[in-house]
């Protein structure tokens, strides 16, 4: 979706604030338990880097788009992003919903309904999304998305910058955009599953992998790294053996791009993720491209990560 698309999606499911609501009886969704971290997330701000502002978004960019699409809203529309242990919420008219990502229980006042398809919701129901049996990040779609004021062309929360709204909390009410249309009423759902075996990631060596020794690059390659616990929204940490450094001292700060494999100090790769920042100063020894980040958005701490590094060539005319 171009930028001037997401604005338009934007507009159009605009919601009232908390005195329209009342005055007119717009839907709304009431927080009764907020989960772990719970985000509003859309397709993100692309373009604002230059600001010093990064993308941000789904982090699960397919899981997403499915959640929007199984209630009928464009690709753009916002979700919740759950992680570990889900949420619950409230609604105060019926409404679709749909839980994709994470495989997990999903209740509504109780009763098991559907992961991964179309569910109808009362008025006045509590849909709950239960903790994550495989993967990290449930995505929670409702019909005519979540349409809290956007900020910068998004309502994507980015944890890095504070932007977009807050995390859920007890209490909290979320705004609901007007139904787009019917549920894509799809057979079945398209799932790769979480890498729970091992997450393999493609990295497209440099641009500063020359920073690094032959031994780091067979390293990269071969070694024995692991998710770390401290692994986030903004990267996909690792454990495991270091990468020496065939250049000493550091870089002046540079531009970071979304996948970017960056290797700190104590030589450990980062893989940068939607909440990334803009510039940096370690030398970043590859970059995973963008369509392979979303099995890194699920791979729970201690999942086995093997890189596999190919140099960029470019395409002949």
């Amino acid at each position: 979706m171009s930028r001037t698309d997401s604005r338009t999606t934007e507009t159009d499911n605009r919601a009232p604030g908390p005195a329209g609501r009342a005055a007119c009886g717009a839907p709304f969704l009431a927080v009764v338990r907020p989960g772990a971290l719970t985000t509003v997330q859309d397709l993100g701000r692309p373009g604002h880097a230059h600001l010093g502002v990064g993308r941000s978004g789904a982090l699960d960019r397919p899981a997403h788009a499915l959640a929007n699409r199984l209630v009928g809203n464009p690709a753009g529309h916002a979700t919740l992003e759950t992680t570990v242990d889900g949420c619950a919420v409230r609604t105060t008219a019926a409404v679709t919903a749909a839980v994709t990502g994470a495989p997990c229980p999903v209740r509504v006042d109780g009763r098991p309904v559907a992961w991964g398809a179309p569910v109808r919701v009362p008025a006045g129901a509590v849909l709950d999304v239960g903790r994550a049996a495989l993967g990290l990040r449930s995505y929670v779609a409702f019909g005519g998305g979540i349409a809290v004021p956007p900020v910068l062309g998004s309502r994507s929360r980015d944890l890095l910058s504070g932007l977009g709204p807050e995390p859920l909390s007890a209490g909290a009410e979320l705004p609901l955009g007007a139904p787009c249309g019917p549920s894509a009423g799809v057979d079945a759902v398209p799932w790769a599953g979480p890498p729970a075996g091992g997450l393999v990631l493609p990295v497209v060596l440099g641009p500063r992998d020359g920073w690094f020794t032959p031994a780091a690059l067979r390293t990269l390659a071969r070694g024995d790294f692991r998710v770390a616990g401290a692994s986030n929204r903004i990267g996909l940490r690792t454990e495991g053996p270091a990468l020496e450094r065939a250049t000493e001292g550091e870089l002046p700060s540079e531009g970071m791009v979304l996948g970017a494999v960056q290797v700190p100090p104590d030589g450990r790769p980062v893989v940068f993720l939607a909440d990334h920042p803009t510039t940096g100063g370690y030398p970043v020894v590859g970059v995973v491209p963008e369509a392979e980040l979303a099995a890194a958005a699920q791979a729970v701490p201690g999942t086995p990560v093997r890189f596999a590094p190919a140099r960029f060539v470019p395409a002949r005319g």
